[in-house]
């Protein structure tokens, strides 16, 4: 019972993080390019260098104009490269203009 009750607890922490995170101004966040990408080296590789799920092309060094119209594509839904479609739809929704421009132009300057 105490299991259960620690992961209820957990989890409620976790979704209260991630709604105050959601809320939160986005003024500053276009500036920080590095840190927007934080939650795509998991898939994407620090530098962009894997292939993520074993399916996409590597990213780093893509020309920022590029990156950046395929991150929008995924947030509008009108982009599916090899089926990524939904996934990256979820990685970019919170991301706003500015946002995108900042984690474009940093994943241009990954090598």
């Amino acid at each position: 019972m105490k299991k259960i009750a620690l992961a209820v607890i957990f989890a409620s922490a976790a979704l209260m993080a991630a709604e105050a995170n959601a809320t939160a101004p986005k003024a500053e966040a276009g500036a920080n390019g590095d840190k927007l990408f934080a939650k795509c080296i998991g898939c994407h590789g620090a530098k962009g260098d894997k292939k993520a799920l074993g399916k996409s092309e590597l990213i780093g060094g893509w020309d920022a104009a590029k990156v950046e119209e395929a991150l929008k594509g995924y947030k509008a839904g009108t982009r599916n490269v090899h089926g990524m479609g939904g996934v990256m739809k979820g990685q970019v929704a919170s991301y706003s203009d500015a946002d995108i421009k900042a984690v474009a132009e940093y994943i241009s300057k990954l090598k």
